[in-house]
């Protein structure tokens, strides 16, 4: 007789009725898997399993006592072991489920928080992922901290399943999952295999032995499958250490440095059309491994920890609804070739925003405002952070971040009550302002003349410092019209400009609060006076947005910078000129990349042909076709060179000096000549290269593949788009920021 454990019905007999030789073994036995499944001994769960085992038992055995009945075991059953269990969260892609495990230590601590959450009355809430991500325990979901993202599903997985057409494994819901833990427990414990057990979901599985576990679909009894059919069964999996699944490294707790990652044109980064969200993901995987690798004595003594890389999205801001640019082009936009004109509507059209004073303020506005705000979030999340900051920008995010960082102000020059002159925004249509003459959110919409619109604030609860926060889709959505709400958004504008730079007591405070609010507050679009150059750099004049913080490096991946300047009508950067606030700077591309332009020759004198920094590969040689190509170049020219030199010099040579061992000197002169190749010579010298890069060198070109220098327009696109993945970039942003002191190791092979 088989008993399907789900479906058992309640007790219908007492224990004490069962024979005494079966409460003498399965009952030990069951209240030792019991407290292993935690179970507690008098649940009607645990009395059910027990009573259903003992009446399977009992109408099997027909001996008495004397002698035994032949399916007691004289030996005791191996001991069952509780499953390991692994927290999962639900990637989804293409439309498809896609299930990715936490790292080992997420997934402790995820386990860990789990067995008490029952104590807790409110959400449990674990950070996992470097703080990055929030699980709520008593939700099941995943949520993201730092960008918007649709949160995801998370479960306790222990029991997983595969289909014969599928790749990998998927976890069965917790549920399900302690149902067949149930059904193994008792198995491994009686040794009783080859046992089915039907699913809430209809499908039965089979229990054949400990390594071969099925699950067969569910079919109608007036349709009976067919006989191919029936070999359709799916494989179950008991653990996470039974499947092939590659478990995430950890990242360690401390974070040593911060970067800020600026995307280029478009929504899509890179050739598999992924965010930036993704692409950053991407190179934060790269950078742990490299640390691990090529920084591994320190990591061994926990003096470093990790690097963390946040994403600054501006393409959702420029083309979302508060702008309705979009909208605009899209009116004006022809029907034939969608595809295509949609396509430069969203990635070459960004080209030209930038180039538009109003646009441009958009931009920067944005990628200031989500850099602070990321920053901020960071340091709320990291308390104890004591390091260091940076940015990279990818193609024209490191023209964004050039513009940026050029119009950056020191402390000296902030404390100057001159900003609000250095811009030309027409404010006469609003009446001047006191800015220190109003404490409340009503004194200053009636200094504006906005007194009318209070009523509606209020009811939303929005103070004076809530109202610098609401951009003009907030203020749309609260039913103030257009005009007024352009009046609104131009005084919080002008309350920037005029804001005093130095005030004392309980009022400076405030107003010192407020400031740091406006600059975080969302980017608005508004007319702003077109200046053909402004001096110094030669980048539009528009209001540059302040970082909350001073930048230790620059890194530029791809990037036109050189050009764009060159179009502005500057041909040459001043060797004395540095960033205010930001000591180092890298232009770092590929050979190939269409895009990328270079720095150095805008700073070195117009005779002085330098060619870029060929970075390292990370592995620590040069690539094989790269030194086979450099050591026939050096062969051939050191070849026709000392051809060159034995010819003139056996040619003016007089012959008593060829007599008297004159042509052993020519040898030794040759000998030394060869030793010093021209090449060498150059790598010797070094280069000073202005104070844009606090003297070093500016220009670094990553080594191509291989199979890249078969052709060079084939992998043209491609190549503007693998810095994302580029471990040699990587490697030389981690060297920049732990420097090359006693950081760094042997790279390990």
């Amino acid at each position: 007789m088989s008993a399907d454990i789900s479906l058992i019905p309640p007790l219908s007999r007492p224990l004490s009725s069962f024979r005494a030789d079966l409460c003498v073994y399965i009952l030990p036995v069951f209240l030792q898997c019991g407290k292993q499944r935690e179970l507690k001994r008098g649940s009607p769960r645990f009395l059910t399993l027990l009573c259903a085992r003992m009446s399977e038992l009992e109408g099997c055995g027909a001996q008495g006592v004397v002698g035994g009945p032949d399916w007691i075991m004289i030996e005791p059953p191996e001991p069952y072991e509780p499953v390991q269990h692994h927290w999962f969260y639900n990637q989804k892609t293409d439309g498809r489920d896609c299930w990715q495990p936490f790292s080992k230590e997420d997934s402790q601590r995820l386990e860990e928080a789990n067995t008490h959450a029952g104590e807790s009355e409110g959400e449990v809430i674990v950070a996992t992922e470097g703080r990055r991500y929030d699980v709520c325990l008593k939700e099941r979901r995943r949520y993201a901290v730092y960008w918007d993202q649709t949160s995801s599903e998370v479960r306790r997985c222990s029991w997983f399943h595969k289909g014969s057409k599928e790749m990998s494994y998927t976890p069965h819901t917790e549920d399900i999952s302690d149902l067949l833990e149930d059904a193994y427990m008792i198995a491994v414990t009686l040794e009783e295999w080859k046992r089915n057990l039907e699913l809430p979901t209809g499908e039965t599985v089979i229990l054949h032995n400990p390594k071969l576990m099925t699950q067969h679909p569910s079919f109608c009894r007036d349709f009976p499958p067919s006989p191919g059919e029936r070999t359709q069964a799916r494989t179950l999996k008991r653990g996470i250490e039974n499947i092939p699944v590659e478990i995430p490294q950890g990242e360690p707790d401390s974070v040593d440095h911060l970067v800020f990652m600026v995307h280029g044109i478009g929504p899509a980064c890179d050739l598999r059309l992924r965010g930036i969200v993704q692409c950053v993901n991407e190179f934060r995987s790269a950078s742990l491994t490299l640390i691990s690798s090529h920084f591994s004595s320190t990591v061994d003594q926990e003096s470093i920890g990790r690097v963390e890389f946040l994403p600054v999205n501006w393409h959702r801001v420029l083309h979302g609804e508060t702008t309705g640019v979009d909208r605009d082009i899209e009116r004006i936009t022809l029907p034939s070739i969608s595809r295509l004109r949609q396509f430069c509507n969203d990635t070459v059209l960004d080209l030209f925003f930038y180039n538009s004073a109003t646009y441009c303020q958009t931009i920067v506005d944005t990628v200031a405002s989500e850099i602070n705000r990321l920053y901020s979030i960071f340091l709320l999340r990291h308390p104890h952070f004591s390091g260091a900051m940076s940015v990279v920008g990818h193609s024209l995010g490191s023209l964004i971040l050039f513009d940026l960082l050029t119009n950056q102000k020191t402390g000296s020059e902030c404390s100057e009550p001159e900003e609000a002159a250095e811009h030309n925004e027409d404010f006469s249509s609003l009446p001047d302002l006191d800015c220190n003459s109003f404490t409340s959110l009503e004194e200053a919409l009636k200094n504006a003349g906005l007194e009318e619109h209070l009523r509606v604030l209020q009811k939303e609860q929005v103070d004076l410092e809530a109202l610098v926060l609401c951009s003009e889709r907030d203020l749309k959505e609260l039913g103030i019209p257009l005009g007024p709400r352009k009046k609104i958004l131009n005084y919080v504008k002008k309350l920037k400009l005029h804001a005093p730079a130095a005030q004392t007591g309980k009022h400076s405070q405030k107003s010192s609060r407020l400031q740091n609010l406006i600059q975080e507050s969302p980017p608005t679009t508004s007319a702003v006076d077109y200046q053909h150059f402004d001096v110094g750099i030669g980048q539009v004049s528009i209001d540059y947005p302040q970082l909350a913080f001073h930048p230790q490096a620059f890194f530029a991946f791809g990037s036109p910078i050189g050009m764009f300047l060159t179009v502005r009508g500057l041909k040459r950067i001043d060797p004395n000129y540095s960033f205010p606030t930001c000591r180092s700077f890298y232009n770092i591309f590929h050979p190939f990349d269409p895009v990328a332009y270079r720095i150095e020759p805008m700073i070195l004198p117009p005779d002085m042909d330098v060619p870029p920094m060929l970075m390292p590969h990370h592995k620590g040689r040069k690539r094989m076709h790269l030194e086979l190509k450099e050591g026939l170049t050096r062969v051939g020219s050191d070849l026709l060179g000392s051809l060159r030199t034995v010819w003139q010099s056996f040619s003016q040579l007089p012959a008593p000096a060829l007599a008297e061992g004159g042509a052993t000197a020519v040898a030794a002169q040759l000998t030394e000549d060869m030793e010093m190749s021209p090449v060498e010579d150059e790598e010797r010298k070094e280069v000073q290269v202005g104070r844009l890069n606090d003297g070093r060198r500016i220009d670094y070109v990553l080594q191509e593949k291989p199979i890249e220098s078969f052709n060079e327009y084939l992998f043209a696109i491609q190549s503007h788009l693998c810095y994302w993945e580029s471990e040699d970039t990587a490697l030389l942003v981690l060297k920049e920021i732990y420097g090359n002191g006693p950081h760094r190791s042997s790279p390990q092979q």
